[in-house]
C-alpha cells in the first residue's frame, strides 16, 4: 500500500512539475512577443516623430518664404510703361 501511495505522489508531482514548466515556457514567449511589439510600436513612433518634424519644418520654411515674397496684388495696381 506505501509503494502505491508513493507512486502516486510521484505522479502527481510530476504532473505539477510538467505544468509549471509549461506555464513557465509559455510566460516566457509571452514576454518575448510583448518585447518585440514594443520595440515595433517604439520604432513606428519615433518615424512618426521624424516625419510630423519633417512636415512642420517645411511647413514652417513655407510660411517664411510666402511672408518674405511680395503679394502680386498689391496696392499700387498695375505698372503703366
Amino acid at each position: 500500500m506505501l509503494m502505491v501511495t508513493l507512486i502516486v505522489v510521484a505522479v502527481v508531482l510530476l504532473v505539477i512539475v510538467a505544468l509549471a514548466a509549461d506555464h513557465g515556457v509559455k510566460a516566457r514567449k509571452r514576454a518575448r512577443l510583448r518585447r518585440a511589439s514594443a520595440d515595433r510600436l517604439a520604432a513606428a513612433a519615433a518615424g512618426a516623430e521624424d516625419r510630423e518634424r519633417d512636415r512642420r519644418a517645411r511647413q514652417q520654411a513655407s510660411a517664411a518664404l510666402t511672408s518674405v515674397m511680395p503679394a502680386i496684388n498689391d496696392e499700387r495696381g498695375p505698372r503703366r510703361v
